[in-house]
């Protein structure tokens, strides 16, 4: 930011800012905050991450990859990687996702950013059908670590949706109790997927949920108070004139003089997945992006 002038660049924290606290209530709005950046900040790689977070939280799957490519290309990171991947699983392109996986720097990832990554490519090979695979992708020496992480719960979590995918109901009911046991927040709904496996309905949702609806349509809908962008122009509209100015090509990639700097990174180097559909890429310890030999199955989880 200190390449801009004080008064862009405040402008530019503002929009930034505003994506912040919008992206999980109104990602569409945030989303427009970060493209009104954007226009201001093109070559400011803090702004193509924001662009990028705020369009996958969208839906706007072409975009976010496009411009987390950007940011990768203009920081050497690999820090996102994981959104890259559940963008081409969006949009049906699972193998991609693969590739992503096996062609990932483990040295360069946190261990967050590994098992998140490890997680969607699991969901992937789900995709194509690799159901085994799937399961046996996820059996990772931090699946039954003693010590809890922040992201054990997703992994236990996607570990027993794999197994219960792949009809192994006994087991999967396992780990959706560890899952619920790791999640004392409750950012994943283990403990109901436990609840309905066991064949308990809770009394009540139902209802709970016409009252909700009943109290939107009294309201007039959605009463909430957000911040808007600059221009009440959509988020369309904003794509399409960014398209228009040079700043995004026909394909979704930013232009050249929008702030793209080097060689295509990895995500732009991907091949066709391997055939195999039961080669899986695990290592102990810690997770291994490139080998493909699967380790044995622990003692008996994903989002």
């Amino acid at each position: 930011m200190l390449s801009l002038a004080k008064p862009v660049a405040e402008t530019v924290a503002r929009h930034l800012v505003a994506t912040g606290q919008l992206i999980d209530e109104d990602p569409t709005e945030a989303l427009a905050h970060a493209l009104a950046a954007r226009r201001l900040a093109a070559r400011i790689s803090a702004v193509r991450e924001a662009v990028g977070l705020a369009a996958y939280h969208a839906g706007e799957w072409q975009t976010a990859i496009a411009e987390l490519r950007t940011y990768h290309r203009m920081t050497g990171s690999q820090s996102h990687l994981a959104v890259l991947a559940d963008c081409e699983r969006a949009l049906e392109r699972p193998e991609r996702a693969i590739d992503l996986f096996r062609g990932a720097d483990r040295d360069s990832l946190d261990p967050a950013t590994a098992i998140e990554l490890l997680i969607v490519a699991a969901g992937a090979r789900g995709d194509l059908g690799q159901k085994d695979a799937a399961v046996a992708m996820l059996q990772v020496r931090e699946l039954t670590g003693d010590q809890v992480q922040p992201w054990t719960a997703r992994l236990r979590y996607a570990y027993a949706d794999a197994l219960l995918a792949a009809d192994r109901r006994e087991e999967a009911r396992e780990w959706f109790a560890r899952a619920a046991e790791a999640d004392p927040e409750a950012e994943t709904d283990a403990a109901e997927r436990l609840l309905e496996l066991d064949g308990v309905v809770l009394e009540g949702d139902e209802d709970e949920d016409d009252e909700v609806s009943a109290d939107e349509d009294a309201a007039g809908g959605d009463a909430s108070e957000t911040v808007r962008a600059e221009d009440d122009t959509t988020v369309t509209d904003e794509v399409e004139r960014d398209r228009d100015a040079g700043a995004v090509g026909d394909d979704g990639e930013p232009a050249e003089d929008a702030g793209r700097v080097g060689d295509p990174g990895v995500a732009e180097g991907v091949v066709a997945s391997d055939a195999a559909g039961h080669e899986v890429a695990t290592e102990a310890g810690t997770v291994d992006a490139t080998s493909e030999e699967s380790p044995g199955t622990p003692g008996a989880d994903r989002r």
